[in-house]
């Protein structure tokens, strides 16, 4: 399932709903926070591979990109730190919601990631980089499903990227968020480290296949698998969050 995971991620996010769902299957009477944080250390191996995949092939604006990156760090340590004083289930049960927003948006605007027309650099830019990065990083600490799902939209609606470039800007950020909850967890001795990388290993080869594919096919291919992707992933979400106890 790591394998598969690293392949879905490398394209157009949205692993963690293969992963995490094994983890659980596998590992029943685990504590939930350390099937989490084990998860994090698997997909942070794969989605780094994607990025150096990515770079090779596409060039990134960094004055956005950079501070995104920063920002997604600080934002997931925020996260990961309110887990305890915060209830996750008021997120749970809007996800659905705010990824069928994101579904409807991305079908009824065809052109949108087609063309990669990166808005000129300013200040502003920069903020809207800082605020993407804290906001979904915030949230992966926090919570995480479909991160790598809205930062993809993110970097296309908000910052002009096809859906190629948004994709490599994507795993950038999600490594800084994984690293970020890694550390906090890793705090607090919630990490099963010999299952972690031996799924990373499985995650990294899975996203050499998945960087492959989205490399040669180019961004309609990426948005066609990111349709995909959010829809299994809403109906995944909304199974959690209404139908399972």
């Amino acid at each position: 399932m790591a394998f598969f995971a690293g392949l879905i991620d490398a394209v157009a996010g949205g692993g963690g709903l293969i992963q995490l769902p094994a983890l659980f299957a596998v590992y029943p009477d685990v504590p939930p926070a350390t099937l989490l944080s084990t998860n994090k250390v698997s997909a942070i191996g794969g989605t780094l591979n994607a990025a150096r995949r990515y770079l090779r092939h596409v060039s990134l604006p960094w004055a956005v990109v950079g501070p995104a990156i920063a920002a997604g760090f600080v934002g997931s340590l925020l996260g990961a730190n309110a887990v305890s004083n915060f209830p996750a289930e008021p997120l749970r049960k809007a996800l659905p919601f705010v990824l069928l927003f994101l579904l409807i948006y991305t079908w009824f605007q065809p052109s949108l990631g087609e063309a990669h027309a990166p808005k000129a650099m300013s200040r502003h830019q920069q903020a809207k980089g800082v605020l993407l990065g804290l906001t979904i990083g915030f949230y992966d600490g926090f919570f995480g499903p479909g991160t790598g799902s809205f930062l993809l939209f993110g970097f296309v609606r908000f910052f002009g990227f096809d859906f190629l470039h948004a994709s490599a800007a994507t795993k950038l950020v999600n490594v800084a968020t994984n690293l970020a909850a890694i550390l906090m967890l890793a705090s607090l001795g919630q990490i099963n480290w010999p299952l972690g990388f031996a799924m990373m290993v499985a995650n990294i080869v899975g996203s050499q296949f998945g960087s492959r594919l989205a490399i040669k096919h180019g961004s309609s291919f990426v948005r066609k698998a990111f349709l995909v992707i959010v829809s299994a992933l809403i109906l995944k979400s909304a199974w959690n969050a209404y139908f399972v106890s």
